[in-house]
């Protein structure tokens, strides 16, 4: 399941959320992304996040829908905030449920990376010297390499 949301994301309402429809795990992993306080040094006055809702959330689903086939999931979710958001705010929720600890850990790490590399956003950073794009960085790619 995938969704994005204009509204304040609220992670320790998803995780409930989630973990009682997979109360049956051995493990449940999250992660929740946050609004980064600074970029190079200057202080980030707000973060702008804009998605192609049809598409992002296709794709999205795609890559949710290919990490529960690659591992032995009983679940796997992802929220991402959409709009405007303050340093500190969540921006992005992903969590996997599995019977054992490994597959929900590499799950997560899958659709992060590929939530970071290959979802369709434009992010621009708000700071007192202007705003600028954010692009994925070449570590991202490196990353999302390692699933193939």
């Amino acid at each position: 399941m995938f969704r994005l949301q204009s509204t304040p994301l609220d992670p320790g309402a998803a995780y409930r959320d989630f973990a009682k429809a997979v109360a049956d795990a051995g493990a449940i992993v999250t992660f929740t992304g946050v609004v980064r306080p600074d970029a190079n040094g200057a202080p980030v006055r707000k973060l702008t996040l804009e998605a192609y809702s049809p598409l992002t959330e296709r794709e999205a689903e795609a890559a949710t829908a290919m990490a529960e086939s690659r591992w032995p999931l009983l679940a796997a979710m992802a929220i991402h905030r959409v709009g405007d958001m303050a340093p500190g705010d969540p921006i992005v929720f992903v969590a996997t449920a599995s019977r054992h600890r490994r597959a929900a850990f590499e799950a997560a790490d899958f659709l992060m990376d590929y939530l970071k590399t290959e979802a369709v956003f434009w992010k621009k950073e708000w700071t007192d010297a202007g705003a600028h794009w954010i692009e994925p960085r070449p570590d991202d790619h490196a990353d999302r390499r390692r699933w193939g």
